[in-house]
């Protein structure tokens, strides 16, 4: 699956220009925090579940986007982090009883030391494009070994979080279907989508950019192009350790291949290619689609109209047609959904 990068996301040089562009940015991220708070006083159950899916998608498909669509190091290892999240906040609240608050505190710190370690090991060794994917693939891989047979993690077995008889705050515990399960996942990923606004806006944010269409350039006119990388990526490896965290909290189970398997890597990654890579507002978009998309098409071959009953009950059918509207997608939506459409209406 491949997508076009686009450039940097436009940020105007005229003071005036530069607080008309955030004004916007910050009344689309307003206006779309209210609607979508609103909608567990309409959803039913099992739409919440959805919206709760999506949700920990789109904190996913954000923090992958700055670091492989702002620092153009396309990542396809980010289970790694995920899954430090999701280990980290299980093991402490299991073994431990420490709040899911502090765990995320703790996995955002622990998953931001590996991952500049790992994009350091990789960028001083010039690892890059397919090479740099495939190193941050290896290391998900190795990361899913070890948790496999380290019996501190219960290997294969993982972990069950117990849920508790009361609502507790503290342990991010409430009753079956709570609106408060939405908001939480809701409130992180506006303050990654707020914080992104202004890293795009901020000297890393340009310098990152910068390095990421041309880092021989962006060297010579003085960037350490290798600290705004590593900024970055500390960001990007954090915020995807917090949607871990979160994520064992929601579904009261973690096991490796929940965490670190390959599966959760694309579901970092495809959003933010649907949506639109490099983008504010493509990897929010991108998981909005994708989230409901295989839900619906699951309903429809299990419930299908009268003229397309022969489709009831194939196996695998599912994946069929949900893959190939990812691939018609990529096709006519090169820059992605978010990114094709604002390139047409500035034309």
């Amino acid at each position: 699956m491949t997508a076009t990068v686009e450039a940097s996301t436009p940020v105007p040089q005229d003071d005036r220009l530069k607080d008309t562009w955030l004004r916007r940015q910050l009344i689309t991220l307003l206006v779309g925090f209210v609607v979508v708070a609103a909608l567990p006083l309409v959803l039913g159950e099992q739409a919440q579940t959805v919206a709760v899916r999506t949700l920990i998608f789109a904190i996913m498909a954000v923090g992958w986007n700055i670091m492989s669509g702002f620092g153009g190091m396309f990542s396809f290892g980010h289970a790694a982090f995920f899954g430090i999240g999701a280990y980290t906040g299980a093991y402490l609240l299991v073994d431990h009883g420490i709040s899911p608050w502090i765990s995320m505190v703790a996995a955002a710190v622990i998953a931001a030391v590996v991952g500049t370690l790992i994009a350091y090991l990789c960028l001083r060794y010039r690892l890059a494009g397919a090479y740099f994917a495939l190193a941050t693939f290896a290391f998900a891989q190795m990361f899913l070994l070890l948790v496999q047979n380290l019996e501190v993690f219960n290997k294969t077995e993982g972990f069950n979080v117990p849920i508790l008889p009361r609502d507790s705050w503290a342990m991010l515990q409430f009753k079956q279907g709570s609106p408060i399960y939405i908001w939480i996942p809701l409130i992180i990923l506006a303050l990654a989508v707020l914080g992104t606004i202004f890293y795009v806006r901020s000297r890393a944010g340009q310098f990152v950019q910068a390095t990421r269409d041309d880092a021989t350039a962006a060297a010579s006119l003085g960037i350490d192009t290798m600290k705004y990388r590593l900024i970055a990526v500390a960001a990007s490896c954090a915020l995807t350790a917090v949607a871990g965290v979160y994520y064992v909290q929601y579904y009261f189970y973690v096991g490796p291949e929940q965490a670190f398997g390959s599966a959760v890597s694309v579901e970092a990654l495809v959003p933010a290619v649907i949506g639109g890579i490099g983008t504010i507002w493509g990897p929010v978009i991108g998981a909005a689609v994708i989230g409901p998309l295989s839900e619906l098409i699951n309903e429809l071959l299990r419930n299908p109209p009268a003229f397309l009953e022969f489709l009831q009950g194939n196996i695998g059918l599912d994946v069929v047609v949900y893959s190939l509207i990812l691939i018609l997608i990529v096709i006519f939506l090169p820059k992605g959904i978010f990114g094709t459409i604002r390139e047409r209406w500035r034309r």
